[in-house]
């Protein structure tokens, strides 16, 4: 099949799903489909966008936060046809508008992946963009839902979370597995590159936090638990933050939680390749206590080296990481953090070695690209069959 993904931007900075798409896309290639990424990058950005073996049309630049792009409905009724399917990939942005008023009466399907942006913790955390979401959702989006073939769910959770937002809702939804690729098989040279990167937590454990850095992350619960643990007399390795954070005051803020106190901090800043893996393989267990996470391509990736998690049950695929004995989950609150972090530290190493053996297994199982590539194509060959055999409206 020829598949054409249509997305904001792919720049992985901004987080988002471009990390899980570019994992993809060699799998996708490998049974024999080609893709095609319509982004609403500037041009000038396309040439950092690489994907493998796909293409990348960038439309852009696009306009406020909107992110509308002129270029794109034009673009789009003229080369749309060419395509077995078409993925929308997120919500709330002109380029779900744009896609169903192009694709409306062709034979050509599209889906649509909300990837988390339907949850209902927007709402509450958010209530006046809620209300501007709910305003463009009676005018718009939930149209885009509706008339999609399927609407994709990166696990069972989110679907239900899905429904709780907007109303009406209606959309035929599905389940598809969503993961990515394990790593290169040099975990040597991978931890290498990681000390050469952050030379102070050479050869020592340490918890890990690898992600955008934003309040949503929880990061100042992580802060405040090993505190709280190391001022009741508890032995803290050292806390790594590893990701972009654009906003320095926030940064300031975080720093200031462990200011004079025992903990030893470290930032790390946006880390890829072999540097990430290496962090990764590294760390004595990956800490995410966000207040909303859909997925968690990072807690994946912790996985895919045998890294146990410490995640928040607010992390969509919390039930399945600790029904399989990949880490533990707690609430994401400070005393709920702090209960994740008292109980790794009081395993004994034999548990923490079931647990990485067990974390390793559940990626293979559960999240390896391949899997995730043959469940896609065989969650939206039935609609794309339909669709080719389906009259075209007069």
């Amino acid at each position: 099949m020829k598949l054409l993904r249509v997305i904001a931007t792919l720049d992985p900075s901004h987080g988002g799903p471009s990390s899980g798409l570019r994992a993809i896309t060699p799998a996708l290639a490998a049974l024999g489909h080609e893709t095609t990424f319509a982004t609403l990058d500037a041009p000038s950005a396309a040439a950092d966008a690489s994907s493998g073996p796909a293409r990348v049309v960038p439309l852009g630049p696009a306009r406020g936060g909107y992110a509308y792009a002129p270029d794109l409905g034009p673009w789009l009724r003229a080369h749309a046809g060419e395509y077995d399917a078409v993925f929308v990939h997120g919500l709330w942005q002109y380029h779900g508008r744009a896609v169903r008023r192009a694709l409306r009466g062709t034979r050509t399907p599209y889906f649509v992946f909300p990837h988390g942006m339907l949850d209902p913790w927007f709402r509450r955390a958010y209530p006046l963009k809620h209300a501007k979401k709910w305003l463009y959702w009676q005018l718009c989006e939930r149209a885009v839902l509706r008339d999609a073939a399927a609407v994709l769910f990166t696990c069972e959770e989110e679907r239900l979370l899905a429904r709780q937002s907007f109303h009406p809702y209606a959309c035929e939804e599905r389940v598809v597995a969503y993961g990515t690729a394990a790593p290169p098989d040099e975990p040597a040279a991978q931890r290498s590159s990681w000390e050469r990167h952050l030379p102070a937590v050479a050869g020592r454990p340490f918890w890990l936090f690898l992600g955008r850095v934003h309040a949503k992350k929880g990061v100042d619960l992580f802060l405040r638990a090993a505190t709280a643990l190391g001022a009741a007399g508890h032995a803290i390795p050292p806390l790594v933050i590893a990701g972009p954070c654009p906003d320095a005051a926030y940064r300031a803020q975080l720093a200031r939680l462990v200011a004079h106190t025992p903990i030893e901090l470290h930032w790390a800043g946006m880390i890829s390749g072999d540097v990430k893996w290496g962090a990764l393989r590294q760390a004595e267990a990956f800490v995410l206590p966000s207040h909303q996470e859909n997925f968690g391509l990072a807690v994946v990736e912790a996985l895919a080296v045998g890294t146990p998690v410490l995640i928040s049950r607010q992390v969509n695929i919390w039930a399945e990481i600790t029904a399989d004995g990949a880490g533990l989950a707690d609430a994401d609150d400070v005393a709920g953090t702090e209960h994740l972090l008292a109980a790794w530290l009081a395993m004994d190493e034999p548990a923490r070695q079931r647990m990485r053996v067990a974390a390793a297994a559940a990626f293979r199982e559960r999240y390896e690209v391949q899997r995730v590539a043959a469940s896609l194509v065989a969650t939206i060959s039935p609609f794309v069959a339909h669709h080719s055999a389906a009259a075209i409206p007069a």
